[in-house]
């Protein structure tokens, strides 16, 4: 009996911590501690030491995926973080060991074909809103998504049907849907508008403009 209440308490927390666990977000987070960044897993616990001055997310890198050189093109792929010390850029493996350092002569060209994204901020009287027409007719509530009220609004680089959009209220910076439905209150002094939420679900925010942490879309820190 004591062993069947121990395997049910093992699967229990099993499933607890799976659960807890945020499939969408990378397993490996970079954290800036005294100015120099390494990495975390969901936990929190530190896996790769702060010794970096940048330090990205485990992603593709196009330069090198389209390398001249065939033997480093394997270091573009997402199995690799890129980062840089004593303004030294690497390719680091997830235990973070340094596998490749940069150089001009290896990186290939990005060809990404360009595509217009669906929703655009839109300024009137000062406030920013948000469309989906090129020609908007501003005495026509219907043409807008959401109409002008917010002192900024950012649509980030992602999904272009359902985008995610830092906007600021009342001087602090939240996150919206194109429905504008609240996703991240505005309880913050700065949301970075860069490829965090593209690459890792995750937006960079900070609550004093100076210390930068990671929350996902249910605002919880990493």
């Amino acid at each position: 009996m004591k062993k069947l209440l121990s395997l049910c308490l093992t699967g229990f927390f099993l499933a607890t911590y799976s659960q807890m666990k945020d499939t969408a977000v990378p397993a490996l987070i970079p954290q800036t501690i005294n100015q120099k960044t390494g990495y975390v897993n969901q936990s929190g616990k530190v896996v790769i030491p702060a010794e970096y001055h940048i330090a990205m997310f485990f992603s593709e890198d196009c330069n090198l995926l389209n390398s001249p050189n065939e033997k480093i093109r394997i270091y573009g792929s997402a199995d690799y973080a890129t980062v840089e010390k004593n303004q030294v850029s690497y390719r680091i493996d997830r235990k973070g060991t340094r596998v490749y350092q940069y150089k001009n002569e290896d990186l290939g060209k990005c060809t990404f074909p360009y595509e217009s994204p669906k929703y655009k901020a839109f300024v009137m009287n000062g406030f920013y809103g948000l469309v989906s027409k090129e020609n908007v007719d501003y005495k026509n509530y219907k043409d807008f998504e959401i109409y002008p009220q917010y002192q900024m609004l950012y649509v980030l680089d992602s999904d272009k049907e359902n985008p995610m959009i830092v906007a600021v209220l009342d001087n602090k910076f939240g996150v919206i849907n194109k429905n504008n439905q609240v996703v991240i209150p505005f309880v913050y002094d700065d949301i970075k508008t860069n490829l965090s939420w593209k690459t890792a679900n995750l937006f960079e925010v900070s609550k004093d403009g100076n210390q930068y942490f990671y929350i996902n879309k249910n605002n919880h820190a990493y």
